[in-house]
């Protein structure tokens, strides 16, 4: 294990976050001008797919960091049987769900109750799929829908804030069913689907279109909002959520409801609205 991802053991996971938060939603001209400019040279962002490519007229560098995408830079995949990837990033895995357990990384695992934080919510998943989509500091932090949904339930799970970065994900186990993470509970016409929103060391915030900021505040016990009866509805590839700073998202499918895209494996570079699964149920 290298020595960053030893120290992560030991780091004050909320306390560096909640710094981080403080930096992020600063209005300080030096202190933004400098992070964004830090950012965009670091890991090259194409500003030019932004809606706005000005990186001086962001008010904070969270507002430059959850930027909104020019019309037309993304497209769904036009079958109207695919289910489309949800964000930009790549794939940290993805593969069936196999007796309940989800593929890390070599020797890593969990399962599907420790991710969603209830054996009763896995049972549709044991058997099912399942993609691990991890988004850089450079991507495009918006969270869409890969099909068409009904919002039923969110569970806040509480945790730890482990990097999710490569060497990370390798090498600590459960990650993902450690850390903080909002998970969100839609019914579809072919059955139920989830996508986990994970939280990670340095993520200052996770926000939904429906009811805006749900990390922080950092929990000490799992919550469940029940959404039922609202008419939350969100289409195939609409926002569902965003990321204040780089992390990743879990795409849970039933066993028998679609194939996921075979070309897809670790590591492969992905792109919003690209195709992550067809549809195979009625």
């Amino acid at each position: 294990m290298s020595l960053v991802t030893s120290l992560t053991y030991a780091l004050p996971h909320r306390y560096l976050s909640s710094l981080a938060r403080r930096l992020a939603y600063s209005q300080n001209p030096g202190t933004r001008r400098w992070l964004i400019d830090t950012v965009v040279r670091k890991f090259g962002v194409d500003l030019s797919e932004a809606a706005n490519s000005d990186p001086e007229s962001y008010a904070s560098f969270n507002a430059f960091f959850t930027r909104a995408l020019r019309e037309g830079a993304r497209v769904a995949d036009p079958d109207p049987r695919a289910l489309v990837m949800p964000a930009d990033g790549h794939i940290s895995q993805c593969g069936p769900i196999e007796a309940g357990r989800i593929f890390q990384a070599k020797g890593q695992s969990f399962t599907v109750a420790e991710l969603l934080g209830d054996a009763a919510d896995a049972v549709p998943y044991l058997d099912g799929s399942f993609a691990t989509v991890y988004l850089s500091p450079r991507d495009y932090h918006r969270v869409h829908m890969p099909w068409t949904g009904t919002l039923r339930e969110t569970v806040h799970v509480p945790g730890r804030l482990f990097s999710v970065g490569t060497a990370a994900v390798s090498k600590v186990p459960r990650l993902f069913a450690r850390n903080e993470r909002l998970v969100c509970h839609f019914d579809t016409d072919f059955g139920p689907m989830v996508q986990v929103m994970v939280g990670a060391l340095l993520v200052s915030g996770v926000e939904t279109v429906w009811s805006g900021e749900e990390i922080p505040a950092y929990g000490d016990r799992i919550q469940r909002k029940d959404w039922r009866g609202r008419g939350i509805t969100l289409q195939r590839f609409e926002e569902m959520a965003r990321f204040n700073y780089g992390s990743t998202v879990i795409v849970l499918l039933p066993k028998g409801v679609a194939d996921l895209e075979p070309s897809l494996h670790a590591e492969s570079p992905v792109r919003l609205g690209q195709r992550l699964a067809v549809r195979t149920a009625d």
